[in-house]
């Protein structure tokens, strides 16, 4: 069988997200929320969910976006991981990449200015939660650096099955 021709790699801009964004960001999101276990949401968003969920990020915790040819194409965010004080210095990253821009090294260029922007921050410990059936993401996040440290069984259930999921952890 003959691989699949690649998708052209196009130039990746990464700029911090602004509120004109939020509407990009939904539709990127709520695209994973329909078509994959990328995340455990089964609803879309509205935009005003999407709109509360940028308001609660701070300069402490950025929303990245990616931009191809002048469009948002992908985003990563650090969210709080816990409000419990001692995990101050621990936040989760979450890393969407557009459908039609997969495969191109956004999810890399996400990920690489995401992690950079936690260790400017201060942060010491980045987490991020992926389901099993995502090895896309598994390696995405192992050529970042992170680590395997446990996976949570049969935890979700999504698209018609039970789903475990991977905790990885970067240590910065």
């Amino acid at each position: 069988m003959p691989d699949s021709p690649e998708k052209p790699k196009r130039t990746v801009r990464i700029r911090g997200a602004a509120a004109r964004d939020i509407e990009r960001i939904n539709d990127i999101y709520n695209q994973a929320v329909i078509t994959t276990t990328a995340t455990f949401d089964t609803e879309p968003k509205s935009l005003d969910d999407q709109r509360g969920w940028f308001a609660h990020h701070d300069a402490n915790h950025p929303v990245l976006v990616a931009e191809e040819e002048a469009r948002v194409c992908g985003w990563a965010s650090l969210s709080q991981y816990s409000d419990r004080a001692a995990y101050a210095r621990t936040v989760e990253v979450s890393i969407y990449v557009a459908e039609e821009a997969r495969g191109r090294g956004v999810g890399s260029s996400l990920m690489n200015a995401i992690a950079d922007a936690a260790r400017q921050l201060g942060h010491h410990t980045i987490l991020a939660r992926i389901t099993a059936d995502n090895p896309v993401s598994v390696r995405l996040h192992q050529h970042a650096g992170f680590e395997m440290v446990g996976t949570m069984r049969e935890v979700g259930f999504k698209l018609g099955k039970l789903l475990d999921v991977h905790i990885m952890q970067l240590v910065i």
